[in-house]
């Protein structure tokens, strides 16, 4: 599936990854290929990662966290996300 991190800045991730998770404000969830279509609030907390071959873009690698060569980790805010057609869009603060 293809996800899209957005910030008030700039477009902080766009690739193909296997797995994202983030922090709902009704808890933790976790969206994979052909997911349901979806739009949700996000909390503070992280947005968890997982693909194998993505790359992000070298000025915005100090937001990311890498936990290992597969999942990176992203702290927002609060935000807001939308899943169709079998792409995450993140609106992160």
């Amino acid at each position: 599936m293809i996800l899209e991190i957005v910030s008030p800045e700039a477009t902080l991730f766009s690739g193909e990854v296997t797995s994202v998770a983030v922090p709902g404000v009704n808890g933790e969830f976790q969206m994979l290929n052909n997911h349901a279509p979806i739009v949700s609030l996000l909390k503070q907390g992280n947005v968890k990662i997982i693909g194998s071959n993505f790359k992000i873009a070298k000025e915005f690698q100090a937001k990311f966290n890498k936990v290992n060569e597969q999942t990176y980790w992203l702290a927002i805010t609060s935000g807001t996300l939308e899943m169709n057609g079998n792409k995450v869009i993140v609106l992160a603060d």
